[in-house]
């Protein structure tokens, strides 16, 4: 008597493939050995942050002398090069706290635009059927590898004559004061995000239960309260992970922010003045590595709190189901 082996479908065995594939990467990562690379890799990274910390805190004669981890045997601590780079002090080489607020004036709009104006799109592409949807999608996509200097030229130009066709202003120049050049910035932010901020919202907004999206229509739900009530909660892995990368870009940027913004005290940024501080300065490293320290306390913060949506936002998109 012959006993017949029961044979999976295809769909199970190629599932069940997956499952141990992903059980085995899990286990490796989860492993001792992994563990301990991670911990050495995130100590080597740590080191340099925390010797720029130590030394900011360090007498300008111990600075130059002595290495940072020196410290320790003969501690000496002082406040008096935060007060100089950030008041000015007994010098005019610091004063970074005006462009600290100018950094939070351009960064924190060229982080909310972009999201507001690639959430919106996103969806659009997502869930609304128009015709031209895909080819506009791959034309979003494809604005990624555009170079950010490619724009430059183009974009200055567009803001200092606008736009015209045969003799006819189509856009009026932006004859902006120094004061209203944020604008500039903003919309020069707004356009680099764009494309990559749609391709990943979308992503995350593509996979949503269709059947969630259909309950919502029959009960008389339109797009827009789709969008507000239903989406936008679902997506807020994938709108912080942006954030964090939109924000880190724009806050250390300095190409867009010295060409767009100029070199003035009444809308450069941290970057473009510690730029200066380096090259005009660059024997004082006690007031170069404070004000180093300072530049990069807001990104910490942003990154720290919102650490806990990046893994997740990252991977929107990666998998299905």
């Amino acid at each position: 008597m012959t006993t017949a082996t029961p044979t999976l479908p295809a769909g199970a065995q190629a599932t069940g493939k997956t499952s141990t594939a992903a059980g085995r990467v899990r286990r490796r990562l989860n492993s001792r050995t992994a563990t301990v690379v991670s911990v050495v890799i995130a100590v080597l990274w740590t080191i340099p942050t925390f010797g720029l910390f130590v030394s900011s805190f360090r007498p300008e004669d111990q600075i130059k002398t002595t290495g940072w981890w020196t410290f320790f045997s003969d501690p000496q601590f002082t406040l008096e090069n935060y007060q100089d780079v950030l008041f000015g002090g007994s010098s005019s080489s610091g004063q970074l706290a005006s462009y600290f607020i100018n950094s939070l004036a351009i960064t924190i709009p060229s982080v909310l635009f972009p999201l507001a104006f690639a959430s919106l799109a996103a969806y659009a592409l997502a869930w609304i059927n128009f015709r031209g949807r895909d080819w506009l999608y791959i034309a979003i996509f494809a604005l990624q590898i555009v170079p950010l200097q490619m724009a430059l030229v183009p974009l200055l130009r567009f803001f200092s004559t606008g736009v015209s066709l045969g003799g006819v202003t189509l856009l009026p120049a932006w004859d902006l004061v120094d004061e209203q050049k944020f604008a500039q910035v903003w919309f020069a932010h707004t356009c680099f995000a764009l494309p990559f901020a749609v391709f990943l919202l979308h992503n995350f907004i593509a996979q949503l239960p269709r059947d969630l999206m259909e309950a919502a229509r029959v009960d008389g739900a339109t797009h827009p309260k789709i969008f507000r009530t239903i989406v936008l909660p679902l997506i807020t892995p994938a709108l912080a992970a942006f954030g964090i990368f939109q924000f880190l870009w724009v806050w250390n940027d300095l190409l867009v922010a010295l060409i767009f913004a100029g070199g003035g005290n009444e809308t450069a940024p941290l970057t473009v003045r510690l730029a200066e501080l380096a090259g005009t300065r660059g024997n004082e490293w006690q007031r170069l590595t404070a004000g180093a320290f300072v530049s990069i306390v807001v990104p910490l913060i942003v990154f720290l709190s919102l650490q806990r949506y990046f893994v997740r936002g990252l991977l929107a998109g990666s998998v299905k189901g």
